[in-house]
C-alpha cells in the first residue's frame, strides 16, 4: 500500500490531510469565540447598561433639582413671607429640618446621616446587578433624594453630619408637614419598591409569581413515569407481542423427545 501511494506521488505521512483536519478542527473550536452566544449569555445583549444609565440620569435630576430649588429659595423666600402660589393648598415657605422626610425623627440629625449614608451605599451595590426597567427607576429615584437630603446633612449650618436640611413646599398650609424635592422622591421611590415587590419584580429583570404548585405536579409526574419504567429499562422495551416464555418452549421439547424415546 506504501508502495502505490509512492509511486502515486501521494504524501506517506498524510501531512496534507493532517494539517486540513488540523485547519477544521481549528475552525470549528474557534467557532464559538466569534459575536455568537450560547442560549441564556447575556454578553452583548445586556440590558444592563442601558439600565445602570437609566438609573444614573433619574438620580442626577432628582439632585440636581433639589440643589436648585434649595439654593433658590434659600436665596429669595428663607427669612420672608411665605409665598402663595395656589391659594389654601400650595405655597412655599423655607424651614430647617433637623429630621428626616416630613420633619419626621427631629433630633436624629447624626443617626439619619447614617442611615442615608448606607441607603447610598446599598443602591449603589445593588446597581451591578440591576436588569429591571421599574427597579432601575424605583432606585434612581430614592438614589437622587438621599443625595440631595444627605448633601444638606454634611454641608449646611449648624455642622458636618449635623446639618438641617432645607424644606420649602408646604401643601395645605397648617395641615400637612414641608417637604422638599428629595423628600417627594424618596417617597415616590419607596411606595414603587413596595408595590414592585408585591408584585413580584426582581431587580434581576425576572419576576416570582409564587405559583410553585404546577412546578411541583410536574416533578412528581415525571419522577411517576420513571418509577414506571424502572431502574434500567431501556426506553421502548417490553415484551414482543406473540412471542411466548423461553422457558415454556423448551419444556415442550423436552417433553417431545421423551415421547419419541418411549415409542
Amino acid at each position: 500500500m506504501r508502495g502505490l501511494q509512492a509511486a502515486g506521488g501521494a504524501p506517506l505521512n498524510g501531512g496534507s490531510g493532517e494539517g486540513a483536519g488540523s485547519g477544521e478542527a481549528g475552525g470549528a473550536d474557534s467557532a464559538p469565540r466569534g459575536g455568537s452566544h450560547a442560549p441564556g449569555d447575556s454578553r452583548g445583549t445586556s440590558p444592563f447598561p442601558k439600565r445602570v444609565g437609566l438609573l444614573a440620569v433619574i438620580a442626577v435630576a432628582i439632585y440636581l433639582s433639589d440643589l436648585a430649588s434649595k439654593i433658590v429659595v434659600v436665596e429669595t423666600v428663607e427669612g420672608r413671607a411665605p409665598v402663595e402660589l395656589i391659594s389654601g393648598l400650595l405655597q412655599f415657605r423655607v424651614i430647617r429640618n433637623s429630621g428626616a422626610a416630613f420633619s419626621i425623627g427631629a433630633g436624629l440629625t447624626l443617626l439619619l446621616t447614617a442611615v442615608a449614608t448606607i441607603v447610598v451605599i446599598a443602591i449603589l451595590r445593588t446597581a451591578k446587578n440591576l436588569r429591571s426597567l421599574p427597579w432601575a427607576v424605583t432606585l434612581g429615584l430614592l438614589l437622587g433624594g438621599a443625595l440631595g437630603n444627605l448633601t444638606d446633612r454634611v454641608f449646611r449650618s449648624p455642622g458636618v453630619f449635623e446639618g438641617h436640611v432645607v424644606d420649602f413646599v408646604e401643601v395645605f398650609p397648617g395641615h400637612f408637614p414641608i417637604f422638599n424635592v428629595a423628600d417627594s422622591s424618596i417617597v415616590c421611590g419607596g411606595t414603587l419598591a413596595v408595590f414592585l415587590a408585591w408584585r413580584g419584580y426582581q431587580i434581576d429583570g425576572t419576576r416570582d409569581t409564587g405559583d410553585v404548585a404546577p412546578a411541583k405536579a410536574a416533578e412528581a409526574g415525571e419522577a411517576g413515569e420513571a418509577d414506571a419504567d424502572g431502574p434500567g429499562s431501556a426506553p421502548g422495551s417490553g415484551p414482543v407481542p406473540g412471542a411466548g416464555p423461553a422457558s415454556g418452549s423448551g419444556g415442550d421439547a423436552g417433553d417431545a423427545g421423551k415421547d419419541g424415546a418411549h415409542g
